[in-house]
């Protein structure tokens, strides 16, 4: 059988470079040649056992890939070879619950993840199921679509789980990969954007972006600051960082009515939960909404992909090959890389 090169996880921080078999497509299934992936930090999260759901090893992280089918299943009737897709976080969902069938099969309770279940995108060959994979705009990059798959459409679909108005105020907590994109498809919106980190570089990277106003976490002024930019505080908070204090922070700068939506997923605590104290009089006072957002549907990666088209949300920050992945994790490990990191399968030739 034919090899392929792929990023192995067999145990939590133990990953490297294997020859493994490349797998072959069965019922609904296609097989795709991968041209380019991105780096989430939940791939670094998965692989490392950081949350409380146990991974599957060994592994094969990732789920921001797109690539060229090369073989179809017997049971394929949509997608075809020499199709160009996109592989995302959901592998697949069951299609007949309350969830499915009324367009938010990212919440269906049988749905399968990509890396988490199945293999995932970081290996020169993939399998996806021909119903949840997405074809690819032909005139979209794929070095700079790989990560709309999961970082992108995950930032747009959280701005628009908060619903706002066109000027509204939104505070973007963490300047990462999803906070960088969550600046590009707020700017599209018509938002005035307020970005919040503890890292200079990430915020005046924010501010280069087009951030209206730029806050470090650490200042112990910065609500009074905020509610005094904004009039008495955010309409919406997006907060995609890794930190449980930063919810906690997201609470005190909404205004009235305001809504925090939570994105980010902290790495667990010694007695394995991911909790931040609630400011229950403020919360009930104020009337504040607090909403999670997964993901997103095909439909909202349809659609945080055409936007890609233009060129406007692109934030790769590097590219590299497969073996500088352990790098790039190091990096996101340690809060240092900025943008996105995208593996480029076709420098490897």
């Amino acid at each position: 059988m034919s090899k392929m090169k792929a990023f192995v996880v067999r145990a939590p921080k133990k990953y490297g470079i294997e020859y493994i078999d490349i797998p072959e497509p069965v019922n609904n299934e296609v097989l795709v040649k991968l041209e380019t992936s991105g780096v989430c930090h939940t791939d670094l999260h998965i692989a490392n056992f950081d949350w409380p759901r146990q991974p599957i090893y060994p592994m094969i992280p990732g789920h921001e890939g797109i690539g060229i089918v090369t073989k179809v299943g017997p049971m394929c009737t949509k997608i075809k070879v020499g199709d160009r897709v996109g592989i995302g976080y959901m592998y697949s969902a069951c299609g007949h619950c309350e969830y499915c069938v009324s367009g938010k099969e990212i919440l269906c309770p049988s749905k399968i993840v990509t890396s988490l279940v199945k293999p995932g995108t970081f290996a020169e060959y993939t399998i996806g199921h021909e119903d949840y994979v997405l074809p690819i705009p032909n005139n979209l990059d794929v070095l700079a679509g790989a990560p709309i798959l999961c970082g992108g459409v995950t930032s747009y679909k959280a701005l628009k789980q908060a619903k706002l108005k066109i000027n509204d105020y939104v505070a973007i907590i963490g300047i990462g990969g999803l906070g960088h994109f969550a600046i590009s498809y707020a700017k599209l919106m018509g938002l005035n954007i307020i970005a919040i980190d503890i890292d200079s570089k990430k915020l005046e990277s924010a501010k280069s972006e087009g951030a209206d106003g730029v806050f470090n976490a650490n200042d112990p002024l910065i609500v009074e600051k905020i509610k005094e930019l904004t009039n008495g505080g955010v309409h919406a908070v997006i907060n995609t960082s890794v930190s449980t204090s930063s919810a906690y922070l997201g609470m005190y700068i909404l205004r009235r009515a305001g809504k925090q939506v939570l994105v980010g997923v902290p790495p667990k605590d010694e007695k394995g939960n991911i909790e931040f104290p609630l400011p229950i009089l403020g919360t009930i006072s104020g009337e504040h909404h607090i909403l999670g957002s997964v993901v997103g549907t095909r439909q909202d990666t349809k659609e945080a992909l055409a936007l890609g088209v233009k060129g406007i949300v692109s934030k790769v920050s590097q590219t590299v090959k497969l073996e500088e992945v352990s790098e790039v994790f190091e990096k996101l490990e340690k809060g240092e890389l900025l943008g996105r990191a995208v593996i480029d399968f076709r420098a490897n030739k």
